[in-house]
């Protein structure tokens, strides 16, 4: 009988994503002028949410094309520009700046996605939540503040504030919940030992990132956690597409929050669905934002395909170890496929090592890849022997001064590619 209840209430969820799908695009192929164009040979209602694969990608560079065609928002907008509310831009680490535009009734879906990723997270109306970001053009924790507010919490933004009065003004205000990216959470338990405050001690008792994959890499997770005392969640998302995911109790992984986006995994040279276990890029739908759709958008993101449900109860599609990259990171060096996550992996399992950056260069025609590192001792050998053993190539590793590598609050720029091409 149970499996009975289950059975029709998956199915009913089903129905009712395939049901706001067709209503979206009933929509947007009448007003938005972007979509109208991409989908004029469409013939709707789709019968079944595999129907998908009849709508065409959506790529960033067609939406930058677009807003250089029609200065300065571009057509991808269903209503007129005096219904916009809210106005971001991409962070730009991956080329153009891309200028995204949201109504009211958008925004608020927007902190609805957000209040997922808070119950997920087990934050609460009783919460204290401090921001640790620089609020700007780049939507960033813009929505996480707005939720906030929405559930109830307490929220401090810290907007300007350096690194160390970031750090007093949490401790404090007695915060319970930080929201940083991976990177700049490793950098205020840096500064903290430089300040002497011991943030075991704390109030933060939940941290939650985004910018970056390492939220869900254990490693990282692991060495954050060990450092604030605090259990560590992680969140994707994207200013093109919305808040789409988040992590669970388990920490094994990503849900996609199904309710408001349908997730594809595909073979991004093929562009066919990938198999079970198969490693693709993810593609997304969103299904509330109508003022901003993104249909079948190519994240650029790699995952690992799976139909296995987590431990945790939600049913929800789960991506097993979260990001595993992007796309466009990945390199081959001597024959075998690198992407930097599997390096950072390797390195935040040694706590001597505060920063880090990763250098691709050319000897003789080949392409290398070699690891700066900072640390409070010299672990060249055992970082070399790690990395061999684990990405399966001899990687150059070279200890620098204290203070070299830049520190990051956003998203980190590790990478630097000196190769000749």
């Amino acid at each position: 009988m149970l499996e009975q209840r289950e059975g029709e209430a998956l199915l009913l969820h089903q129905e009712n994503r395939l049901h706001k799908l067709n209503q979206m695009l009933v929509s947007i192929m009448q007003y938005n002028r972007f979509y109208k164009e991409k989908l004029k040979d469409i013939t709707l209602p789709l019968k079944s949410l595999e129907e998908i694969r009849q709508l065409p990608f959506t790529e960033k560079k067609e939406l930058v094309e677009d807003q250089n065609a029609h200065p300065p928002y571009g057509s991808n907008h269903t209503f007129p520009i005096d219904k916009y509310v809210r106005y971001h831009q991409t962070s730009g680490t991956s080329g153009t700046p891309l200028k995204v535009l949201d109504t009211k009734e958008s925004w608020e879906w927007w902190e609805d996605c957000w209040a997922e990723v808070y119950r997920a997270s087990g934050v609460t109306e009783k919460d204290t939540v401090f921001l640790a970001f620089s609020f700007g053009p780049f939507i960033g924790f813009w929505a996480a503040f707005e939720a906030a507010k929405k559930i109830g919490a307490l929220v401090i933004a810290s907007g300007s504030q350096k690194s160390n009065e970031r750090l007093y003004s949490m401790i404090e205000n007695k915060a319970t919940v930080l929201l940083c990216t991976p990177s700049y959470a490793l950098h205020l338990a840096e500064m903290a030992e430089q300040h002497q405050m011991d943030l075991k001690n704390t109030s933060v008792r939940t941290i939650i990132t985004a910018g970056e994959p390492g939220g869900s890499v254990p490693s990282i997770r692991e060495r954050i956690e060990a450092l604030w005392g605090a259990k560590l969640f992680d969140h994707v998302g994207m200013t093109e597409m919305g808040a789409y995911g988040y992590s669970c109790s388990e920490q094994k992984g990503i849900h996609v929050n199904e309710e408001q986006f349908i997730a594809e995994v595909i073979d991004p040279d093929t562009l066919e669905w990938v198999g079970e276990g198969e490693r693709g890029e993810l593609v997304l739908t969103n299904l509330g934002r109508l003022g901003y759709p993104a249909i079948r958008y190519r994240t650029g993101d790699i995952v690992f395909n799976s139909s296995l449900p987590c431990k945790c109860g939600n049913h929800y599609q789960f991506f097993p170890g979260g990001i595993a990259g992007r796309k466009d990171d990945m390199v081959v060096i001597r024959g075998i496929n690198i992407y930097p996550s599997s390096i950072e992996a390797v390195i935040r399992e040694f706590p001597e090592i505060t920063e880090f950056r990763i250098v691709y260069y050319t000897v003789d025609y080949m392409d290398q890849v070699k690891v700066k590192f900072e640390a409070n001792r010299d672990i060249s050998s055992a970082l070399a022997w790690e990395l061999r053993d684990r990405i399966g190539l001899r990687i150059d590793v070279e200890k620098v001064k204290n203070g070299t590598l830049e520190r990051f609050t956003m998203k980190a720029r590790r990478i630097i590619d000196e190769r000749k091409r």
